[in-house]
């Protein structure tokens, strides 16, 4: 007899915002597994119309509490392009150090609080406090730590107050810097490692699961892409971050208040993996260690080893804010006023690889130095119809499985994502047309 199949799930727990799993299958066929976003639309971009330069980064913080740093980082470059403002090469790395936080905190974050319960068939991280406490203080470890460099770097772990356009109110001091590699040394990357091993004996609970896709984030020829880049197609070709609008083509679905993205396929996936997939060759020696250990292959299209991409990418991240903080005290630290003094005034884009994705922001300023256009792209809403198109084939090769089964395979699906949902749901054009 074929399958009749009815699953509803509302607001799927452990990922950030409201979003269904609904999936309908008659008589075997498949006629419905989507991701239902229900959030209700933003609006962030028309927020920043007629807002100064100065306040851009500060209002597109707050779309995230747990990206606020990436949002924070990828508007200043968006301003400082449109508006010819330079940055130093302290400034630079001091950023690269406040992503490389960020992307440990989020990481994290991910892996230990959020997909570990699925591993260990547990529904949340408090039941594993009693049986894995150490596991759960080493979490809480990092992500203190990680934290930490968001507060010595740009004020706060989250919504940064240093940086601004052109540079930074306030740098660290050395001390500072120094007392944060010693930590990174004696904590962060002996954690790391106990990570590497902790996920390694979680691994025969990941669902083996294909689906090849085109994967796409950032790229550098000199380093693991996080903070600049050209953009990066795992089906070919890269292409200036000024074209972002020629590879997200974002379109509405019935289904979503979020709108989805596709370049040369029906969907495209961003994010740890996407990064993995495309760069793994310039991860520091360890990461690349880790992900031998945890049997992470290039090219891998399994989307729930993207939590296994992101826990390699905390062992980089670690290796790399040592190499950052070293060039930071060799080179001297210099107290620079931010360069706040337009060159031109017009359009400017830029992109940035944060946790979940490569995230674009793209804004065009009058001559006073307001906006009057703003757009952001952003990771979770280009790998919506990738989710889609995975649950639709996992559906019918696990159709024999009960239904508890199926739905745990595609919450862990969702999860495998880290989506932030309520971010992804920006402003529609809408036309309203006389009948």
């Amino acid at each position: 007899m074929k399958k009749n199949l009815d699953i509803n799930v509302h607001h799927i727990t452990r990922v950030e915002g409201h979003g269904n799993i609904i999936v309908n299958m008659r008589d075997g066929v498949l006629e419905k597994a989507h991701l239902n976003i229900v959030e209700p639309p933003r609006f962030f971009e028309a927020m920043l119309k007629g807002r100064s330069f100065t306040e851009a980064a500060i209002i597109t913080s707050r779309i995230c509490g747990i990206c606020s740093l990436g949002h924070q980082i990828t508007s200043l470059k968006t301003t400082e392009a449109a508006l010819g403002l330079e940055v130093s090469e302290q400034t630079i790395l001091l950023r690269k150090l406040l992503v490389n936080g960020a992307t440990i905190q989020s990481n994290i974050l991910h892996a230990y609080f959020l997909a570990v319960p699925d591993f260990l068939d547990a529904p949340s991280v408090f039941p594993l406090i009693a049986t894995n406490k150490d596991v759960v203080l080493r979490a809480l470890r990092m992500k203190r730590l990680a934290n930490d460099i968001a507060d010595i770097v740009s004020g706060r772990a989250v919504h940064p107050i240093t940086p601004v356009p052109g540079g930074f109110t306030r740098i660290p001091s050395r001390d500072e810097l120094l007392h944060l590699k010693e930590r990174i040394v004696t904590e962060g990357l002996p954690d790391a490692v106990e990570t590497v091993e902790t996920m390694k004996a979680l691994a025969d609970a990941i669902p083996q699961f294909e689906r090849e896709t085109e994967y796409i984030s950032l790229t550098h020829d000199d380093e693991y892409a996080l903070y600049d880049g050209d953009i990066c197609s795992s089906d070919g070709g890269t292409f200036p971050v000024e074209d972002y609008l020629n590879v997200t083509n974002e379109f509405v679905v019935e289904h979503s208040t979020s709108k989805h993205a596709r370049n040369k396929r029906e969907a495209y996936m961003v994010g740890a993996l996407a990064r993995w997939n495309n760069n793994y060759t310039r991860l520091t020696e360890s990461a690349r260690d880790a992900a031998e250990t945890l049997g992470l292959k290039p090219q891998c299209y399994n989307p729930y080893m993207n939590t296994v991409a992101q826990v390699i990418e905390v062992a980089h991240c670690m290796e790399e804010s040592i190499c950052i903080i070293e060039e930071l005290l060799g080179r001297g630290l210099k107290a620079e006023k931010p360069n706040q003094i337009p060159t031109r005034y017009g359009r400017g884009i830029a992109a940035t690889e944060v946790p979940r994705g490569i995230l674009f922001h793209d804004y065009t300023y009058d001559n006073r130095g307001q906006i009057v256009a703003a757009n952001c792209v952003i990771p979770t809403g280009q790998n919506l119809a990738n989710v889609d198109a995975d649950m639709q084939k996992l559906v019918p090769e696990i159709v024999n499985k009960t239904k508890p089964e199926i739905t745990h395979h595609l919450e862990m699906l969702v999860r495998a994502y880290d989506p932030c949902i309520s971010c992804s749901v920006h402003i529609l054009d809408v036309e309203f047309k006389d009948s």
